[in-house]
C-alpha cells in the first residue's frame, strides 16, 4: 500500500507540476503575404520598417537601412491588408540627370529589376516578386537581398555616362 500511496503522490505532483508551467506559445509561422511578418523580419535584418498607409487593395511600407532608404508596397491584399500577392520594392533617386539611353542600358542588362524615370524626372528602380504561403523567411531574405543588388548596380548605372 505503501507504494502504491507513493506512486499516486508522485503522479498527483507531476500533473500539478505540469498544470504550473506556462504553455509554450508556438511561433507564428512566417507569411510573407503578410507585411507585418516583412517588418518583423526586417528588425532580424537590421533594418527599421513600418507601415505608413493601406489603400485599395495595396499596402505601403517606408523602410530604413544602414544601405540606404527605400519602400516595400504589397499588392492585390485582402480587406484586412493581408494575404497580398506581391509585394514591390522601390525607391527613387535624388537627381533628375538620368538620360534615356543610361535607363536603356541598364533595362536591357537586368532580369530581376525595371528603371524608369518618373513624371517628377527622378530615376526609380524596382523589384517584385510573388508571395504566398510557401515564401520561407530564407527565401524572402534572398529577395531582399536580390533588391539590395538592384540598388547597387541601379547607382552605378546612374553614375555611367553611357
Amino acid at each position: 500500500m505503501r507504494i502504491a500511496s507513493l506512486t499516486a503522490l508522485i503522479a498527483a505532483c507531476a500533473v500539478i507540476a505540469h498544470a504550473a508551467t506556462p504553455a509554450k506559445t508556438p511561433a507564428k509561422p512566417f507569411d510573407a503575404r503578410d507585411p507585418a511578418a516583412l517588418v518583423s523580419l526586417l528588425t532580424t535584418m537590421a533594418a527599421k520598417a513600418e507601415i505608413t498607409r493601406s489603400a485599395a487593395g495595396s499596402v505601403f511600407l517606408d523602410i530604413k537601412t544602414p544601405g540606404g532608404d527605400f519602400g516595400a508596397q504589397f499588392v492585390d491584399c485582402d480587406a484586412k491588408g493581408v494575404s497580398c500577392r506581391a509585394v514591390v520594392f522601390s525607391t527613387a533617386f535624388a537627381t533628375r540627370d538620368a538620360s534615356f539611353a543610361q535607363m536603356n542600358s541598364f533595362n536591357k542588362g537586368q532580369v530581376a529589376c525595371r528603371g524608369y524615370i518618373a513624371d517628377d524626372g527622378r530615376p526609380n528602380v524596382a523589384y517584385a516578386t510573388l508571395v504566398n504561403l510557401r515564401v520561407t523567411t530564407d527565401e524572402m531574405k534572398q529577395h531582399i537581398g536580390l533588391w539590395q543588388g538592384c540598388l547597387g548596380t541601379f547607382s552605378r548605372a546612374m553614375r555611367h555616362t553611357p
